[in-house]
């Protein structure tokens, strides 16, 4: 592709800018590509992370699909979930069904109070959903008996209390009726477990309890609130859906995992791409630091490449010759920055909490990102196309700048020497 005069002469301009201007902005361009692709991985991989740690715990809480009733409360869930084992589809897809019991109520202990969601579950149910990546301490999810609780370790921090201690539950719904109105339902129970699932939203805001106990407080008899269907391939939710929507007898709503948090996934797909734009603009003011520099080279080596051209080196040649030499400062600096940002994407947490330490703030509160560490998720094809962008838009910016070394006629400039 490249003889070897081309290379020859392309590099020796290159480390012949040792001097002047013109070798300060070819460093500012090598800086800036380098730095443009740093941040670009570092930031894309964050945002990976970010939509796939997120997602990945509230639909691993939640169910892929969930099956509501139109009153609010689902009767005889036992021959339901029967009835959805029967179906081909829905067997072939799941690997669990679980029945919920869900409630808002006010925690009350020690003086201090939160608002928080009860779900009741089977503890079986609640021992296979939290094997990846939650902390249990405490007394043994197995070990749960009726009327004891799991809560958030974030809730329990906020509320002060210890394994063993008894904590209020407050519910305006299934309270007692009076002549002045309906009395709230508060229950007291002992507080056995603790999770810790590194989501902070969980953390802060979720009591489980056994099926039966929340059934009891909540006063919906022997019946669920929903049925969360868990399915080998997340992805996979249609056919599911669709198949339940035909199985099931009428006011039943079956929504998938998109349609619970349509907006959320929306807002971080959203922000993906702007921050992937906006972060882009850095690389494209650095490719346009090299036309600037191969311009004033061209400029400066005018004399030179009248004689290149005076001793029989073709056009085409010339074109070579600084599209090399622009599009190898694209290459050095898109290797650079692709090694930096893949090293600063792996350890993107220790250097959190370094910077951390020593300005002694909170840089990622988890009350506001809903996590307790920055997340990070390198992906190959992701991290090769930012370097091929950074490389592609280098050649293209030599292309100007070649097409007029080519064009100068050699007559004109000895000429004027």
């Amino acid at each position: 592709m490249f003889s070897k005069l081309e290379k020859k002469v392309a590099f020796r301009y290159m480390r012949a800018k040792g001097k002047g201007f013109g070798s300060v902005v070819s460093w500012v361009s090598l800086l800036g590509i380098m730095l443009g692709v740093a941040t670009l991985i570092v930031v894309m991989s964050v945002m990976g992370g970010f939509h796939e740690t997120l997602l990945s715990r509230i639909i691993g809480m939640n169910g892929h699909v969930v099956v509501y009733h139109q009153d609010g409360a689902i009767k005889d869930y036992d021959f339901l979930i029967d009835k959805m084992r029967q179906n081909k589809i829905v067997e072939s897809s799941i690997t669990n069904i679980v029945p919920i019991a869900e409630g808002q109520v006010m925690v009350a202990a020690n003086g201090n109070n939160s608002g928080a969601m009860i779900r009741g579950i089977r503890m079986s149910d609640l021992k296979s959903k939290t094997k990846t990546g939650t902390k249990i301490y405490g007394k043994d999810l197995d070990s749960i008996k009726d009327g004891e609780l799991v809560i958030g370790s974030s809730l329990a921090r906020q509320l002060r209390t210890t394994m063993g201690d008894n904590v209020s539950l407050i519910s305006a719904n299934g309270g007692t009726a009076t002549a002045f109105g309906t009395m709230p339902r508060i229950m007291s129970y002992p507080v056995m477990s603790s999770f810790f699932m590194g989501m902070y939203e969980y953390d802060s805001g979720y009591i489980f309890m056994p099926l039966a106990t929340a059934q009891k407080y909540l006063n919906i008899g022997d019946s669920v609130t929903h049925i969360d269907l868990f399915l080998k391939n997340p992805e996979q939710t249609t056919p599911v859906a669709e198949s339940l929507s035909k199985l099931l007898p009428s006011g039943f709503v079956v929504r998938d995992w998109r349609d619970l948090n349509r907006g959320f996934v929306g807002a971080l797909q959203v922000e993906s791409n702007v921050m992937f734009l906006i972060l882009m603009l850095i690389v494209i003011v650095a490719v346009f630091n090299i036309v600037s520099s191969l311009v004033m080279l061209v400029k400066d080596k005018s004399k030179d490449i009248a004689v290149l051209r005076t001793f029989g080196v073709s056009r085409k040649s010339m074109m070579k010759i600084f599209i090399l030499s622009g599009t190898s400062i694209g290459i050095i600096g898109a290797s650079l920055g692709t090694g930096l940002g893949v090293l600063l994407a792996i350890y993107i947490e220790p250097i959190r909490k370094f910077f951390q330490w020593a300005t002694g703030r909170d840089l990622f509160p988890a009350d506001l990102y809903y996590l307790s560490e920055l997340p990070s998720k390198l992906v190959l094809s992701s991290v090769l196309g930012i370097a091929l962008i950074a490389i592609a838009l280098s050649f293209l910016a030599t292309l100007y700048p070649a097409w007029k070394a080519a064009n100068t006629d050699p007559v004109e400039v000895l000429r004027n020497e």
